[in-house]
């Protein structure tokens, strides 16, 4: 109950569980995507790493960054990157040096929002209960690789690669924006 009553609770579960939406997107339905447009295994590995490798390096960078800068603008930010890297992908036809620009500015929007959200968790919630909170914000974020993995495929089915990659692309952005509208703003360091 605590996620839907608290706006920063509210905003980062719900931006948690699309940012793994589209991350099992990522992850299930891009090799498919890019296998059935004529790449082969060494391209499809190179989108596929790219993704992971920026957004594990720079998610180093970006935890220490939101103390000074503020949660909200990264949050808000990195959901945005994330929904125009998928337009790319989804408008790249499948060729590789699309793709793999996409997944290098979808591993960047990752970056910023992945670190963040917790940290946003952890600032709306007393020292005492944030084991609890983090733990149902984790529930929510979680789910998103259930979701994505349903959506993706649903919709793969439905209206092809490239439409079902256009939606999460959209789920995203609109969740960015949530997260503009419904986070408060937070700034520490």
């Amino acid at each position: 109950a605590g996620t839907y009553r608290d706006p920063a609770l509210r905003s980062c579960s719900q931006a948690g569980l699309v940012n793994n939406l589209n991350d099992a997107l990522a992850w299930g339905l891009v090799p498919l995507f890019l296998a059935a447009e004529g790449a082969g295994p060494g391209q499809i590995g190179l989108v596929a790493g790219l993704y992971p490798a920026v957004w594990g390096l720079g998610q180093v960078y970006t935890g220490h960054w939101s103390d000074s800068a503020g949660r909200k603008p990264l949050i808000v930010a990195g959901m945005l990157v994330q929904a125009a890297a998928l337009v790319i992908l989804g408008a790249s036809g499948g060729g590789v040096a699309m793709a793999a620009a996409a997944a290098v500015a979808l591993g960047a929007g990752t970056a910023l929002v992945y670190p963040t959200l917790i940290a946003a968790i952890s600032d709306a919630v007393a020292p005492v209960a944030r084991p609890a909170m983090v733990g149902v914000y984790r529930f929510w974020r979680d789910m998103g690789y259930v979701a994505g993995g349903l959506v993706a495929g649903v919709l793969a089915d439905a209206i092809e690669f490239e439409g079902a990659i256009l939606v999460v692309a959209a789920l995203t952005a609109v969740s960015g924006l949530w997260v503009g509208r419904d986070l408060p703003a937070t700034r520490h360091g």
